[in-house]
């Protein structure tokens, strides 16, 4: 087994119902540990950059849109193997297609309501990390 750091985000609808302890709950349960968190509204600029793998598709201003239109809960969590146990525990990115008993197939409503972000390879989720955390942030 490889430990390694995912970095994970509630996104505002998810803040928005409540399901903060739920998300964190699931992560918890399955034995991961949280190495850091923060709540805030992400600017513009840092949301044009967390999704500027999408900049010139159709769907890209709504995206930055979504996820500046509240509080967003990013978190940073490490465990072996976590980013690929964090995309099951997630689900798949529409709703409708998430098995039941991930968090988008019991908690999400629609793709631009999926509830949650999760890193979805190593180098992303580095890059993830160090445009939402400063290593001070976080926790050894």
């Amino acid at each position: 087994m490889t430990s390694e750091r995912t970095f994970i985000a509630i996104k505002p609808d998810g803040v928005q119902r409540g399901l903060i302890g739920e998300i964190i709950g699931r992560f918890e349960r399955k034995g991961f540990k949280l190495v850091g968190i923060k709540q805030l509204i992400p600017t513009r600029e840092l949301a044009e950059n967390h999704y500027k793998v999408h900049r010139g598709r159709p769907f890209f201003a709504g995206l930055v849109d979504l996820i500046t239109s509240g509080p967003v809960v990013a978190m940073v969590w490490e465990g072996d193997c976590i980013i690929s146990s964090a995309r099951k525990i997630i689900g798949a990115t529409k709703p409708l297609e998430a098995e039941p008993g991930t968090i988008r197939g019991d908690l999400a409503i629609n793709i631009s309501r999926n509830v949650i972000h999760g890193s979805d390879a190593v180098e992303t989720a580095e890059f993830e990390i160090n445009l939402w955390f400063k290593a001070s942030e976080l926790n050894i």
